[in-house]
């Protein structure tokens, strides 16, 4: 069995800055991309910001320049350093990621970590 805990959601001010990570477990033979995705109250569940084995990144356009996402592949881990954070940043932050099992190749999500911003 693979799962992805995600921990660092909470409640901060606007302008503020929170630390997610996401912890892959289980019986892994290599892991592809990892990725962070949210979502709002009433919206669709979008793509913040993914990141390669080899480290090549993207991201939205709503949270470029604010949110930085790293891997550390030893540790099969993914986070999402979130600075600046704005009101509609608000949502269920879930982590994802494409797993290499005896299985094969497994999608696998997180259970998701609320972030709140607001005053």
């Amino acid at each position: 069995q693979v799962q992805l805990v995600e921990s660092g959601g909470g409640l901060v001010q606007p302008g503020g800055s929170l630390r997610l990570s996401c912890a892959a477990s289980g019986s892994i033979f290599s892991i592809n991309a990892m990725g962070w995705y949210r979502q709002a109250p009433g919206k669709q569940r979008e793509l913040v910001s993914a990141i390669t084995s080899g480290g090549s990144t993207n991201y939205a356009d709503s949270v470029k320049g604010r949110f930085t996402i790293s891997r550390d592949n030893a540790k099969n881990t993914v986070y999402l350093q979130m600075n600046s954070l704005k009101p509609e940043d608000t949502a269920v932050y879930y982590c994802n990621s494409d797993i290499a099992t005896q299985v094969g190749y497994l999608e696998v999500w997180g259970q998701g970590t609320l972030v709140t911003v607001s005053s």
